[in-house]
């Protein structure tokens, strides 16, 4: 079946004159940013300054420029063309409403926490209204819109602003090798920067930088630059590998104090056991709900072996003995727990499961030598948990590398960073593998694998056992980051990350069965969250929200697994291309993209 295509307006505008409003609204907005938007400093960010943009004026500011860009590139500029090579308007509209949903955001937040719009400087004004005939503007442009009648009236009017169906991209001017590697690093270079600066955002200041770095994203989407990025760093494979790693490494390095940088370890280990889910739930099929137990298991293990002065043990291992420690008592639990348990499916797993991480948590709250055993302190947990040391490198010192002076928790986000890596490759080389590929075949039809001849019971116990591994494993280095475990730290839904709920969700909404997916997600659950303090008793509304809209309009997940999205899209239209001459055998080949 193939997708109906139109390219019209949403208001019906001459189109020159439509470009040149969008390319005058975005100068318009750009330079608002540099006046003064209100008159008082109570507003976080210092938005009083003239010719200086501060606080959210520094978004929107970004949000102009770019939208500047792409309208010069829609009038052909030379030297603009290579932002959008799908040569559509609809990524100009994109980037239009980030910058107009930024800049309104910030004019209603300054009206509502200072007493109404009287408290508004003209600069906010002139904003508010350059952005909003930006955007009115953008819409009057040639939009890829879906025509086909089997499509409902939402499905119509999202795709009416997001445009749906793919376009043709130019063909790329080849580089050379070196500048497409620089091209690579820059990139990284960049993310490095942008995730620097929302970690650093304060709670108004990181609303209005989400709005504008969604809309950015579905900008280089719909542009074709996320399509030609993913065409080089494929080529690039070990070159995209080294750079992502380089620039996570120096993190640390555009910090000013440890806050955020133990905000990035606290992400590190909740992504890190959710990619250890991703095993069970992503390519297994299995429903873990008391997941967060194992990596209560690696953390007491190590917390009871690394020389605490709480400890009844009285040992001191050096960190790889205690991680190595952790790591095997996981495993061990996963197999005690899914040997009997395995044996079953869907609803009844999942309920044993949530059984199994209660009974963790109540079992150790318990072992304080009252109720039970004298083995884990009970409710107060084991405390004073002491820094790594490793060949004299004492890990909670400060540090100085290259002029720069680190604190203590940079050198625990090394130490989960190569921890992550390992966990990554680990799953990476698990799904390629015959293991990975009798999961995949569990997770779609247990009955038909098992039939060809998979042992459905041995391979999902190999999945349960390695997820729990991987997540004793994050456990160990959270219990030194935290110098303390409570048995409070591992329950099923709690405020705050992690938990079974929360890492169950960062694996659903980034993309089960991927790499990238659950790292995004539990990025994105753990910062969000944290970030969105400030609207108290509407915190939790507001998420959900945003859950429902994602579950409703990307089911597969932020970053989908391609059988998944198959599966999920399966009645939507697909686009056919023309038949090509292969420049082999001269034969006529065509391609059917989603």
């Amino acid at each position: 079946m193939t997708n109906t295509h139109e390219t019209t307006p949403v208001i019906p505008l001459p189109e020159a004159g439509a470009r040149i409003a969008t390319t005058v609204g975005a100068i318009a907005t750009l330079a608002s940013t540099f006046l003064a938007w209100t008159w008082t400093d109570e507003f976080p960010g210092n938005l009083t300054v003239t010719g200086y943009p501060g606080g959210l004026q520094v978004i929107t500011l970004v949000g102009a420029a770019l939208t500047l860009l792409f309208a010069l590139a829609g009038h052909g500029v030379r030297g603009f063309g290579w932002l959008n090579p799908a040569g559509s308007n609809n990524a100009l509209l994109l980037i239009a409403l980030g910058t107009f949903g930024t800049t309104w955001y910030t004019v209603i937040a300054i009206a509502q926490e200072l007493g109404g719009i009287a408290n508004l400087e003209p600069g906010g004004f002139v904003a508010a209204a350059a952005s909003l005939i930006t955007l009115l503007a953008a819409l009057g442009l040639p939009l890829h819109r879906d025509t086909d009648p089997a499509s409902s009236g939402l499905k119509k009017a999202l795709a009416a602003v997001f445009g749906i169906g793919g376009t043709k991209l130019a063909r790329p001017k080849t580089l050379p090798s070196w500048a497409q590697i620089l091209v690579i690093a820059a990139a990284f270079a960049i993310g490095l920067f942008v995730a620097s600066y929302g970690l650093q955002a304060e709670s108004e200041q990181f609303v209005g930088f989400l709005i504008l770095a969604a809309f950015g994203v579905a900008t280089l989407s719909r542009s074709g630059l996320s399509a030609r990025l993913k065409a080089l760093t494929t080529e690039h494979r070990k070159v995209t590998v080294i750079a992502a790693f380089a620039a996570a490494a120096a993190f640390p390095f555009t910090q000013n104090t440890d806050e955020f940088t133990l905000l990035a370890v606290s992400i590190l280990i909740f992504a890190t056991v959710a990619l250890g889910l991703n095993v069970v739930v992503g390519l297994a099929g299995l429903l873990d709900l008391g997941y967060v137990a194992f990596l209560g298991v690696g953390a007491y293990t190590a917390a009871l072996v690394s020389g605490s002065t709480a400890s009844t043990f009285g040992v001191t291992f050096p960190f790889w003995a205690a991680a190595l420690t952790g790591a095997a008592a996981s495993l061990i639990f996963g197999v005690l727990i899914g040997a009997p348990t395995l044996r079953l499916r869907g609803d009844y797993l999942a309920i044993v499961t949530l059984g199994f991480g209660e009974i963790f948590r109540i079992t150790m709250g318990n072992l304080d030598g009252t109720s039970g055993p004298s083995v884990t302190n009970g409710p107060n947990g084991v405390p004073n948990i002491p820094d790594l040391k490793f060949f004299g490198y004492d890990f909670g010192a400060e540090h100085t590398i290259g002029g720069f002076t680190l604190g203590s928790y940079a050198n625990y986000f090394w130490l989960m960073l190569l921890c992550t890596a390992l966990v990554v490759t680990i799953f990476a080389r698990a799904g390629n593998s015959r293991i990975g590929r009798a999961w995949v075949a569990i997770r779609e039809d247990e009955t038909a694998a098992t039939a060809m001849g998979i042992n459905g019971f041995r391979v999902k116990l190999i999945a349960f056992a390695l997820g729990a591994t991987l997540a004793g494993l994050a456990g160990t280095v959270q219990a030194h980051v935290q110098h303390t475990v409570v048995p409070e730290m591992y329950v099923f839904a709690g405020p705050v990350p992690p938990s079974s709920a929360f890492l169950l969700a960062a694996v659903i909404l980034g993309g089960m069965g991927t790499i990238t997916g659950p790292l995004l997600g539990a990025t994105l659950l753990y910062v969000i969250p944290t970030k969105l303090q400030f609207l108290n008793d509407y915190q939790l509304l507001f998420f959900g929200l945003a859950l429902i809209l994602l579950m409703r309009f990307r089911p597969e997940g932020v970053v989908a697994n391609k059988r998944q999205q198959l599966e999920y899209h399966e009645t939507d239209p697909i686009d056919v291309p023309e038949p090509r001459q292969s420049e082999e055998t001269g034969a006529g080949i065509t391609k059917a993209g989603a």
